[in-house]
């Protein structure tokens, strides 16, 4: 009887793990065949795309693509198409706080608003231009979105889809029929308007299908950029380069800069750009700033005044970086060429707010920045004061560098030529 017993367990066990087994097995193959599903539904829509995204990937154009809330499948069709390197250099999703408010470099009022896409667009505009190899022409697209998600949501489903180039942006502003789709849905038609606006930002005719129902609402709205000057004095943009009477919008800065007011440019700024060009063996171009510390900032007139005085064969670079911390964070790892008594000011705590903590902690960030100072000497009071004669506080010796005396002296400034005229 007992032997009855413990077969009949025996075998109501093995049952049990049979039938386990086989739902397992089942539940396994089931998975596959989803994922199967999954990946045969996108590579047919990669193909249905490929037609658009190749003649995307031919165009010289180089994009930076950020999305956020929505538009990571337009990333995949853009990615999944051969020839992707020729055009996408680099695809971000900076859906997290901390990770959006690391890209812009601020922290926006809203994530998914119609600012928020502009802000990224020319954040991801400017991450193309600092990467170009080439002449290529660099451009910014994102997405700013909230659509259907795994619980109800208050408020609109809607995406912002921002295009940035040289000439001016366009916004896309798409409101979706709440409850029409789920969110894969959702998600196809912001990615497919992402998909059109690259389209038409790289130069070409777009015939891509939206899928737009009578229940959504899309509007268009392009705007052109101001002049450079007027975007540089609204804040719109950081620098301008000024080279051959052309002026570029945050371009390439030469690795060493003189900064300095140039009312007016005189043969001593002259002399020290051409014996640091000799020295450091790179470009050297005249850093002006619009705003100062102690001043109302230059008018346009003033600016355009200075501005004629260099030559095409020199380069300028208008910044509204008034101090040297501003102007290290604006250029990372550039060289600044200063005189003797501008040094002095740099190591002196008064100009930090007479915290002599703050600034160390302000010589500290310029040295992780790369930032370096080469030093002109200056006459103070008959005598010829050089870096020597600075007190450089200990671990920050290798910010400063000198130009000797035999390399160059040039005893005039601005303010003795203004007072002699």
């Amino acid at each position: 009887m007992t032997t009855f017993i413990w077969m009949t367990i025996g075998l109501s066990l093995s049952t049990l793990v049979s039938i386990m087994m086989i739902w397992y097995v089942r539940k396994v193959l089931l998975k596959l065949y989803m994922l199967q599903e999954v990946h045969n539904t996108a590579f047919e829509r990669i193909d249905s795309f490929k037609e658009h995204i190749e003649k995307i990937h031919d165009t010289p154009h180089k994009s930076v693509v950020a999305v956020s809330g929505a538009g990571t499948q337009a990333v995949a069709w853009l990615l999944g198409v051969a020839g992707a390197s020729r055009t996408i250099l680099e695809a971000l999703v900076p859906y997290g706080r901390e990770s959006m408010n690391s890209f812009l470099g601020f922290e926006p009022e809203q994530s998914a608003s119609a600012q928020t896409a502009k802000d990224m667009a020319k954040a991801a505009y400017r991450k193309a231009k600092s990467q170009l190899e080439d002449d290529s022409p660099p451009v910014g697209l994102s997405c700013a979105a909230t659509i259907a998600t795994d619980r109800p949501k208050r408020g609109d489903h809607r995406a912002y889809v921002s295009a940035w180039d040289q000439h001016g942006n366009t916004l896309y502003s798409l409101n979706l029929h709440k409850g029409l789709r789920d969110r894969a849905g959702e998600e196809e038609v912001v990615s497919r308007l992402l998909v059109h606006a690259l389209m038409l930002l790289s130069g070409l005719e777009s015939d891509v299908e939206l899928d737009i129902t009578p229940g959504d609402t899309l509007e268009i709205e392009q705007t052109e950029h101001a002049s450079p000057l007027d975007q540089l004095l609204s804040g719109e943009a950081r620098w301008v380069v000024v080279r051959g009477g052309q002026l570029e919008v945050e371009g390439e800065a030469p690795a060493a800069l003189l900064p300095g007011s140039f009312s007016p440019v005189h043969q001593g700024h002259r002399g020290m750009v051409a014996a640091a060009q000799s020295k450091l063996g790179v470009g050297v171009g005249f850093e002006l700033s619009v705003t100062n510390v102690d001043k109302p900032p230059l008018e346009e007139a003033e600016i355009l005044k200075r501005l004629a005085q260099f030559t095409d064969d020199e380069t300028a670079v208008l910044t509204s970086a008034e101090t040297f911390f501003k102007k290290a964070r604006l250029f990372p790892g550039r060289t600044f060429l200063v005189g003797w008594d501008t040094a002095i000011r740099l190591v002196a705590p008064r100009y930090y707010g007479d915290d002599t903590g703050e600034m160390m902690i302000a010589l500290a960030e310029m040295l992780a920045a790369g930032t370096r100072f080469l030093v002109a000497g200056r006459e103070d009071q008959g005598i010829f004061k050089t870096l020597k004669d600075v007190p450089v506080p200990e671990g920050f010796q290798g910010l400063f560098g000198d130009i000797s005396e035999g390399q160059f002296r040039e005893d005039i400034s601005s303010t003795q030529l203004r007072a002699s005229q």
